[in-house]
């Protein structure tokens, strides 16, 4: 079923200072006869169940048993535990699929498949993953996953639920509370996060069953009301020595490696539940009729409509991106001899900072794709009766869990850092030669052919945001700025990164596509880069010299800037009748279609 393509493959972070072949990248128009099986099975499952019950909270349940039959809940889990050991991008498509179904059904899959399984796969012994994870895979137990608590939130080390050994050595006793528990009204096992002897963050198999575990109230949320969210309180609560999850004191790197392919299926959701709100609006703007028109004969909707395609198709093709990158890492290192755990374990870590843009762009794309369904419903979009109220409450929680937008943001710039300093990613060598271009005059040579004024920008694009990092480096090595302390320039650089890596993706797509006998819509596809290339350019220019008049003044600042304008040189391009052909296509098909 696997369909990974050969090729080098790009270090993590490293698509900021290197070029990718487009034949390297995996497309959704690329999945295979058994991959679209999979694909129409999971899509009958979410238009048959979850899309009809999956916002009723004593739906959960026998939602989930019937997933774990359908083989939805062990797509990604290895056969000798119980799984179906399915290749990533199958398992992308099957997350896709769900994300489509809404929000309520997706927090109680997501929180059980990823954050609830996957530290087991990873961290668990042999004998943990004989005992959890069959029963996972097949939905006879469900999982949650407890590290919130009243006083750490996005601090999650600094919890205070304890765990100390008990007199005869066989049990550690867990004392605490946590919050915001995903699946804990229903859960049979839980991941537990406590202080072994109050400073020493572990993690722990318990089970719901344990004395001294008690929940409290189902809390009363703004969306995603069907998902059972409660309180988790612990008195005592007696687990055995061999339920200790990894290494005592090493928890930190559980609850962050289960976070970083959370992310990449937060943002694969995401796409998902975007294709179904660019979907229904489409339905939407053909049937209203005001004026004696369908509203989606009127420019302000076509507008939307458009709007709304570019950042689903764009989306999409990040998330397959990633995909692929997984899939290939995984494949060299299994290569090497790791095992199928390490190796997945490995890949996510590698690919943190792409995970962390696509939980960003996924969630926030998604925010304005939902945002103007309900607009265009117009007052119908407010009332509980249609589709697009329920939408919008519900996905606003994606920019809050899976760690906030604003801590992905700030990680993903130090991980880029990070490994800067410590030598994985040579960064110092092309900022220097950014500099450097700085004092030539710029070439007047125009680019010519399919793509090359996009391919031109997209370097530029990258020459701007090593410049804004790379002088934002060496002043924090100069001692004259210290990033930790100004959070509103890794905002700025973050945004840099994730507009890059959303260009290049789109990009890099149409240009595979292009080159095989499937790029049909020629008018559209270009629209959709044109429009997402010239609006880019604006976005680019502002973080840019917001983060540059930060921390630089004076002659530097106006040569930082000089260069903000060479770098930001997309020509302007007619969006308005770009966004048209856009709309109209999909109008025509009356659905999302691209």
């Amino acid at each position: 079923m696997e369909n990974t393509i050969d090729s080098e493959i790009k270090r993590g972070g490293a698509f900021l200072i290197s070029s990718t072949d487009p034949q390297s990248v995996f497309m959704p128009e690329e999945t295979n006869e058994e991959q679209e099986m999979v694909r129409q099975m999971t899509r009958d499952f979410v238009n048959s169940e979850t899309k009809v019950r999956g916002h009723i909270l004593e739906e959960q349940v026998s939602l989930m048993d019937k997933a774990g039959e359908l083989g939805l809940l062990g797509a990604h889990i290895p056969e000798q535990y119980g799984g179906m050991g399915l290749d990533t991008n199958t398992n992308t498509i099957i997350s896709e699929e769900i994300g489509r179904g809404g929000g309520s059904f997706n927090t109680t899959f997501a929180a059980h498949t990823g954050i609830g399984m996957l530290p087991i796969l990873y961290f668990g012994t042999e004998a943990q993953k004989q005992e959890y994870l069959p029963k996972l895979s097949s939905g006879a137990w469900k999982a949650s996953y407890c590290l919130t608590e009243p006083g750490s939130g996005s601090d999650a080390l600094s919890a205070k639920t304890r765990a100390d050994l008990s007199e005869d050595g066989k049990h550690y006793l867990i004392s605490g509370q946590k919050m915001w528990i995903s699946n804990a009204g229903f859960a049979d096992l839980m991941i537990v996060f406590a202080q072994v002897d109050g400073d020493k963050f572990t993690g722990f198999l318990v089970e719901v069953d344990s004395p001294g575990l008690t929940l409290g109230a189902e809390e009363k949320k703004m969306g995603i009301k069907g998902s059972s969210t409660r309180q988790v309180f612990f008195d005592k609560v007696k687990v055995p020595v061999e339920n200790v999850l990894g290494t005592i004191g090493k928890g930190h790197l559980i609850a962050f490696n289960a976070l970083n392919i959370g992310r990449f299926k937060l943002g694969n959701m995401a796409m998902g539940g975007a294709k179904q709100a660019a979907d229904i609006s489409i339905k939407y703007a053909n049937e209203r009729v005001q004026f004696k028109h369908p509203i989606s004969y009127f420019g302000a909707i076509q507008h939307k409509l458009a709007q709304q395609a570019i950042q689903v198709f764009t989306l999409e093709s990040a998330v397959y991106r990633v995909s692929n990158l997984l899939q290939q890492q995984k494949h060299a290192l299994l290569e090497k001899g790791d095992t199928i755990e390490q190796a997945l374990l490995k890949a996510a870590e590698e690919y943190a900072i792409e995970c962390a843009c696509l939980k960003v762009a996924g969630s926030e794309y998604l925010d304005f794709v939902v945002d103007e369904a309900v607009q265009i419903y117009g007052g119908y979009g407010f009332s509980e009766e249609y589709p697009p109220a329920q939408a919008y409450r519900d996905q606003r929680i994606n920019r809050i869990y899976e760690g906030t937008n604003e801590i992905n943001r700030m990680l993903m710039v130090n991980m880029l850092l990070k490994r800067v300093m410590n030598g994985t990613i040579d960064m110092v060598g092309p900022a220097w030669e950014v500099q450097k271009e700085l004092t030539r005059m710029p070439s007047m040579s125009k680019p010519e052919g399919k793509f090359a004024q996009e391919v031109k920008a997209l370097g530029d694009y990258k020459k701007l945001a090593l410049m804004v990092l790379g002088a934002a480096a060496k002043q924090q090595m100069d001692g004259t700025l210290d990033l930790k302390n100004e959070q509103e320039i890794l905002m700025n650089g973050a945004d840099l990164l994730i507009d890059v890596f959303m260009a290049e993706s789109l990009l890099l797509r149409l240009q595979k596509l292009n080159a095989t006998d499937r790029y049909k819509l020629p008018d559209v596809y270009d629209a959709i880069l044109e429009v997402f290339f010239y609006d880019l350019n604006a976005r680019l220019a502002k973080n840019a010299s917001d983060a540059l008049c930060s921390f630089s003044s004076g002659d530097l600042l106006k040569t930082f800037l000089l260069g903000v304008k060479r770098f930001t040189a997309y020509p302007a391009v007619n969006v308005k009748d770009k966004r048209r052909i856009i709309a109209r296509h999909l109008i025509k098909e009356n659905k999302y279609s691209l």
